[in-house]
């Protein structure tokens, strides 16, 4: 099986983690990532400003600073786990497909299942799975691969391994996966094994580390094996290549530019 050749992004959720105290736009984004040293970006919903409405423009805005799109990135308010409100979920979806439509390659990445409503738990699993098996079918039709991306972060449906398998065995096989490596390691998760459980629907990766408590930390500086986890997903048959960082530690929060910086020449060491 021919490996996919390796490019390396950078999320922009590095900036977005400083709320209020974020001043600047998508333009100073593609800059500190170019300059960063990466091939690639991945921009959410909410750092994606005014080019929203406008993907020739920010086509050629990434042209000039020698970036490829590798997805747009969003979450709803609804967690993606209420059923009444899949019909605006998918109008989202609709939304950020036609954006990425623009650029040859790029995917749709969908956040998270998360618990924002009263009922069982155990029922939201479902409704998710609706909601990403009818969004990766609008992906379909648009030539657009859909890719869910679990978190650890607070109310998560998608948390421990056992989440993992009860969401995936709800999906058609045409939904993909983001695995996030600091997300899998602070759901408790041996990573090789989850890596492989669900390798045939990886589609590209978040690389990110965490210290033996959880704890966000610099690439390189936590318990994440970074080669082991670029080895492994290289495996996966429908790998498109790119290796996406993302910075969430205290040193993100101080200065993300240097932080994704450094990241990257932590990259370069381990020889990608």
């Amino acid at each position: 099986m021919k490996t996919a050749e390796l490019q390396i992004g950078c999320q922009t959720f590095t900036w977005e983690m400083l709320g209020a105290q974020w001043t600047g736009g998508p333009d100073d984004l593609v800059g500190a990532i170019a300059d960063g040293g990466y091939f690639g970006i991945e921009i959410t919903d909410t750092m994606i400003g005014h080019y929203a409405l406008h993907p020739a423009a920010f086509a050629r805005t990434l042209a000039d600073a020698g970036l490829k799109l590798v997805s747009v990135a969003f979450g709803s308010s609804s967690g993606f786990t209420v059923l009444e409100k899949i019909a605006s979920d998918l109008d989202t979806t609709r939304r950020w497909v036609d954006f990425a439509a623009h650029f040859p390659g790029a995917l749709v990445s969908m956040g998270s299942a998360t618990v924002v409503s009263d009922g069982r738990r155990d029922d939201k699993f479902a409704v998710a799975a609706e909601c990403y098996n009818r969004s990766a079918e609008i992906g379909r039709a648009a030539g657009v691969a859909v890719a869910v991306h679990p978190s650890s972060h607070h109310k998560t449906l998608l948390f421990s391994r056992g989440d993992y398998d009860r969401l995936f065995a709800f999906l058609d096989p045409q939904v993909g996966w983001v695995p996030d490596t600091g997300h899998i390691l602070r759901g408790g998760q041996s990573m090789d094994d989850t890596l492989a459980a669900h390798r045939a629907r990886i589609r590209y990766v978040h690389l990110k580390d965490v210290d033996a408590d959880g704890t966000w930390a610099m690439l390189g500086a936590g318990v994440c094996d970074v080669p082991a986890v670029i080895t492994a997903v290289r495996q996966a048959p429908e790998f498109n290549g790119w290796i996406v960082v993302e910075e969430e530690s205290d040193h993100a929060g101080k200065d993300p530019a240097a932080a994704v910086r450094q990241n990257r020449e932590t990259l370069r060491r381990f020889g990608f």
